[in-house]
């Protein structure tokens, strides 16, 4: 899937994987979002920066709608200047748009610019 984003990415971009929790990185064995962004910067000449931290533990699985688009401020970004550079988030599922948003909110506190996301799969019903 990541050389399939690479299509969608020019080069030069500035991608930025949404953090998944510890707990479902340590069940799968890797951050998809992490390893996407890393195959897609590869082969389209993008550049990986990994600025998100979850300060907050909590999974959106298993919350529904409501609670989902409740979720705020769980992330933080790592540099506190990005100096009105342009970012495009990467994630490998959404469902409401809520931790986009959320991550975006993050990135644009810290003086980033953040117009684009990159999602591979989107999940309804929640």
């Amino acid at each position: 899937m990541g050389l399939r984003l690479a299509s969608l990415t020019n080069a030069g971009a500035r991608l930025v994987p949404v953090p998944t929790t510890r707990t479902r990185k340590a069940v799968r064995g890797f951050d998809g979002a992490e390893l996407l962004a890393d195959v897609c910067a590869k082969a389209s000449g993008a550049q990986v920066h990994r600025l998100l931290e979850q300060i907050s533990g909590d999974a959106q699985r298993g919350r529904g709608r409501r609670e989902r688009l409740a979720a705020r401020g769980r992330f933080v970004c790592r540099d506190s200047d990005l100096q009105g550079r342009e970012f495009v988030l990467v994630d490998d599922v959404t469902t409401t748009g809520s931790t986009l948003q959320d991550c975006a909110t993050a990135l644009r506190t810290a003086n980033g610019l953040v117009d684009e996301a990159i999602v591979v799969a989107i999940a309804e019903g929640h």
